[in-house]
C-alpha cells in the first residue's frame, strides 16, 4: 500500500512538473532579455527537447522543473510585478541569463553537481527578493553549498552589486577551502585579509608541513600572517623558513615541536656529517618505538627524516666506499665507517640499496655490523625490526643470509623467517612484499630448506587471508605462491596467464618497433673521474666499429648506429663527456630533443654507469620503454619507477654493479635477434649466454645479473598494480 501511495505521489508531482506557465507578453523593450533567458534554457535541452543532465531520470525530472517550469514562472513573476521598473527587471532577467549560463558552464565540474539546479532557481528567487530591499544576499550564501553560492554571487554583481557581495565572497573562499584544502594556502596568497585566515593557516599547515614550510619562506602579506600566528606548530615552521638551512631542521621537526631537540642541539651537528646523520638515526630509533604499541603514533615529517637519511648515507658514506672499490686495502677504503655502531650501518645498508655496491656490503658495512654486536637477532631488536625485510633481502642477495640466521639460535631463525613472510597485508604499501619476492631466488639456489619454508609459510598466509576474507591479503600471497612457484622450473608454470600480466618470457619484435617500423634503442653513458663511464662506452663502441652490419655516425656530443640492411634498427648513444657544468646531461638533452622533433620513442633503453647516475636516466624512459637494462640498480623505487613509466617494461638487473663483461655479450645477443627480425625470447637467450661464463668467477658475475623472467620484484609490481586496479572498479 505505501509502495502505491508512493507511485502516486510521484505521479501527481511529475505531473505538476508538466504544467505549463500560462501565456503572457513581455514588454517590446525587455524581449530581447527574455530571448537571452529563454535561449540558455534551450541549450540545456538535448535535440529531442529532454534535459539529460544525469544519469537518473527522476533527478533530470527535478532539474526540468526547476531549470525550466520555474524559470519560467520567474520570468513571468519579473515582467509582471507593477513595483518593479523596466531597468530593475532588466536586471533580474540579466540574472536569471547569468545563472544558467553559469550552471551550464559548471554543472559537470566537481563542485557543481547536476542537483545543484534544484536548491539554486529557489536560492534565486531568495536573494533577489533581499536585493530589491538593497539588503545583503550573505544569509542565502551562507546556508547553501559552495557551488550554489558561487552562481548566485556571480548574478548579483551588475549592473549595481548587492551590499553583500564582498562578505558573500570571502564565504566561498572559506566554502572552498573547506571542500579543498590543498588550495588553502594558493588562495590565502592572493588575498590573506580574510577574518578566517588564521584558522585556515593551521589548517593548512598541518596538513601539509613541508609545503607549508615553502609558503612561509616567501616574503609576501601571507609570509608576515604566517609568522604572527600563535599556533605553535605554524611558528615552529616559520622559524624554519626563515633558516638558510631550513630543510635540514626538518628530520627533527617533531622533536622540535615537543621540546625533546632544539635549535641549538641540531646546530651543533648539521655541519659534521658523521654527527648529522647518527642524531638521525637516534632520532629515527625514537620515531620507530613510538609506532609501536603502545604508543601507535607515527612522528610528523617521518618521511622527510627517512629521506634525509638516504641521502645522506649515499652521498656521505656509500659513494664514498663504492667509488674506492679498486682499492684493496680494506682499512682504507672504509675508514670513513670507523666508529659507526652497528645500528648506523644497519641503516646505511637498508637505505642505500639501490647504490650500493656488493663488496661494499659485504666486505665492508657487513663485517663491521658484527664487530660491535653478536647476534642477528639482537640487531633486529635493537632498530624494532624497521626495515628488517629489506637487510634480510640484501642478505639474500649479497650471500650473507646463512651466516646471517647462523648467528642466532635455530629457533629465533625461524621466527624471524616467518615474520618476514608474515603480515605482508598489513604494509602500507608493496615494497615489503617486493621484498619478500626478490629474496626468493637466491635462497633458492642457496638454501633450498628455507626456500621449501618460505613456500609453506605463503600457503599457511593465504590460507589464513581466505578464511579472514581479507581481500588485499588473498591478492599479495597468491601473487607470491604463483612466482614462487613459477622460480621452481619442474613446477612449469606460466606466469603471465597465471597472474594476468603481459608476456614474461618474450618480447614480441612488433612490440619493439615504433609507429615507423623502427626499432630505437637509446644507451646512457656518464664521465666519471674513475673512467668507468668512459671504459664502458669504448667498450660498447668496439661491438660496432668495423663490423659491416652496423653503420656509425657522429658528432660532439652523440653517436647513432644503424644497421645497413632491413630491418631498420637505430641505436642512439650520448658520449660520456667530462668537464665543469654537466656537460654530458647536456648531451643528453640535446639528443632527447632531436630524437623528439624526429618523432622517434625508443622501446629499448639501457643504463651504463654507476648507481648515483640512475636518476638521470630515468626521467628520460618514456612509455615506450619494453627492454630496461638497468646493470645495478634494481631496487624496488627504481623498478617501481620504470613500471610506472611503462608497465609492460622488461626489466634485466643486477644484484652489484654492472659489468661490460657481461653487458657486451648481453647486448650482442639482443642485436643479434634484432637484426635478424626475430623476438625476444629470454630463455634460450638466457641459456646461450650461460654458455659462455664457464669459469667461475665470469660465471658469478653473470649469474649476479637478473632477467626479466626471474626479476619476481618486477613481476611482483606488475601483478598487484592490475589486482589492485581490477579491485577498485
Amino acid at each position: 500500500m505505501r509502495i502505491c501511495q508512493s507511485i502516486l505521489l510521484l505521479l501527481i508531482t511529475i505531473g505538476a512538473f508538466c504544467q505549463d506557465t500560462p501565456a503572457y507578453k513581455p514588454a517590446t523593450d525587455r524581449m530581447l532579455w527574455h530571448d537571452y533567458v529563454d535561449k540558455q534554457q534551450r541549450r540545456l535541452l538535448n535535440s529531442g527537447g529532454q534535459l539529460s543532465l544525469s544519469t537518473d531520470p527522476l533527478v533530470n525530472q527535478f532539474l526540468y522543473n526547476s531549470l525550466i517550469h520555474e524559470v519560467d514562472a520567474l520570468q513571468k513573476q519579473i515582467e509582471l510585478d507593477p513595483e518593479m521598473n523596466t531597468n530593475v527587471k532588466k536586471k533580474y532577467l540579466r540574472g536569471l541569463e547569468t545563472m544558467l549560463k553559469s550552471f551550464l558552464a559548471n554543472y559537470n565540474h566537481t563542485d557543481f553537481p547536476p542537483e545543484t539546479a534544484i536548491d539554486l532557481v529557489k536560492a534565486y528567487q531568495a536573494c533577489m527578493k533581499l536585493d530589491r530591499n538593497n539588503e545583503s544576499i550573505k544569509p542565502v550564501i551562507d546556508r547553501h553549498s559552495y557551488g550554489v553560492g558561487k552562481i548566485l554571487v556571480s548574478c548579483f554583481l551588475f549592473p549595481t552589486e548587492n551590499p553583500g557581495i564582498k562578505e558573500s565572497q570571502a564565504e566561498l573562499v572559506r566554502k572552498y577551502c573547506g571542500l579543498h584544502p590543498e588550495q588553502i594556502l594558493p588562495q590565502l596568497r592572493v588575498n590573506s585579509s580574510y577574518t578566517f585566515a588564521d584558522s585556515l593557516i593551521k589548517v593548512a599547515a598541518y596538513r601539509d608541513v613541508s609545503r607549508f614550510y615553502d609558503y612561509a619562506q616567501a616574503n609576501n602579506e601571507l609570509t608576515f600572517k604566517i609568522r604572527k600566528h600563535p599556533d605553535s606548530l605554524v611558528q615552529l615552521v616559520s622559524q624554519l623558513a626563515q633558516n638558510k638551512s631550513g630543510r635540514l631542521y626538518f628530520p627533527f621537526f617533531d622533536q622540535l615541536l615537543r621540546n625533546k631537540l632544539s635549535i641549538a642541539d641540531i646546530d651543533s651537528v648539521k655541519n659534521n656529517e658523521k654527527a648529522y646523520y647518527r642524531l638521525m638515526v637516534k632520532t629515527r630509533l625514537e620515531y620507530v618505538n613510538r609506532m609501536l604499541p603502545p604508543y601507535n603514533d607515527t612522528a610528523r615529517e617521518m618521511q622527510a627524516l627517512t629521506e634525509m637519511m638516504s641521502r645522506k648515507a649515499k652521498q656521505f658514506f656509500v659513494n664514498e666506499i663504492n667509488a674506492l672499490h679498486s682499492v684493496d686495502n680494506e682499512n682504507i677504503r672504509f675508514k670513513i665507517l670507523d666508529s659507526l655502531n652497528a645500528k648506523e650501518l644497519y641503516y646505511l645498508a637498508v637505505l642505500s640499496e639501490d647504490q650500493i655496491y656488493t663488496s661494499s656490503f659485504v666486505k665492508g658495512i657487513y663485517p663491521r655490523i658484527f664487530k660491535t654486536i653478536n647476534c642477528s637477532d639482537s640487531l633486529i631488536l635493537s632498530v624494532n625490526a624497521d626495515y628488517f625485510r629489506k637487510f634480510i633481502k640484501m642478505c639474500a642477495a649479497y650471500n650473507t643470509l646463512n651466516d646471517f640466521l647462523g648467528r642466532m639460535d635455530k629457533d629465533n631463525a625461524s621466527l624471524i623467517m616467518k615474520a618476514f613472510v608474515i603480515g605482508l597485508e598489513k604494509t602500507g604499501g608493496a615494497e615489503d612484499a617486493v621484498d619478500v619476492a626478490d629474496s626468493y631466488t637466491s635462497i633458492m639456489d642457496r638454501n633450498p630448506d628455507l626456500a621449501k619454508f618460505i613456500r609453506n609459510e605463503v600457503k599457511w598466509n593465504l590460507n589464513r587471508n581466505q578464511q579472514q576474507q581479507n581481500e588485499k591479503g588473498q591478492v599479495i600471497y597468491k601473487i607470491l605462491d604463483i612466482l614462487f612457484n613459477s622460480a621452481d622450473t619442474s613446477q612449469h608454470v606460466d606466469v603471465s596467464s597465471s597472474l594476468g600480466i603481459p608476456p614474461v618470457y618474450s618480447v614480441d619484435y612488433k612490440n619493439l618497433q615504433d609507429s615507423g617500423g623502427v626499432v630505437a634503442m637509446q644507451a646512457f653513458f656518464y664521465g666519471d673521474e674513475d673512467k668507468d663511464g668512459q671504459n664502458s662506452y669504448i667498450s660498447f663502441m668496439s661491438k660496432y666499429r668495423n663490423n659491416k652490419a652496423w653503420r656509425i655516425q657522429e658528432n660532439p656530443e652523440w653517436v647513432t648506429i644503424s644497421s645497413v640492411k632491413p630491418p631498420c634498427i637505430m641505436i642512439f648513444a650520448n658520449k660520456p663527456l667530462m668537464g665543469d657544468d654537466d656537460p654530458e646531461e647536456k648531451a643528453i638533452d640535446h639528443l632527447a630533443d632531436t630524437l623528439e622533433k624526429l618523432n622517434i620513442q625508443p622501446s629499448v633503453y639501457i643504463h651504463r654507469g654507476h648507481s648515483f647516475h640512475v636518476p638521470s636516466t630515468m626521467k628520460r624512459i618514456l612509455p615506450s620503454a619494453r627492454i630496461v637494462i638497468l646493470g645495478s640498480c634494481g631496487g624496488y623505487n627504481n623498478i617501481n619507477e620504470v613500471l610506472s613509466i611503462s608497465d609492460d617494461a622488461h626489466i634485466i638487473s643486477s644484484k652489484q654493479t654492472g659489468t661490460m663483461h657481461v653487458n657486451e655479450p648481453l647486448l650482442q645477443s639482443i642485436d643479434n635477434l634484432l637484426l635478424a627480425g626475430k623476438s625476444i625470447e629470454w630463455v634460450p637467450l638466457w641459456k646461450d649466454l650461460e654458455k659462455k661464463f664457464k669459469d667461475p668467477a665470469s660465471r658469478e658475475r653473470f649469474d649476479d645479473y637478473i632477467p626479466p623472467f626471474k626479476n619476481l620484484g618486477a613481476l611482483y609490481i606488475k601483478a598487484y598494480k592490475l589486482q589492485m586496479k581490477k579491485q577498485a572498479r
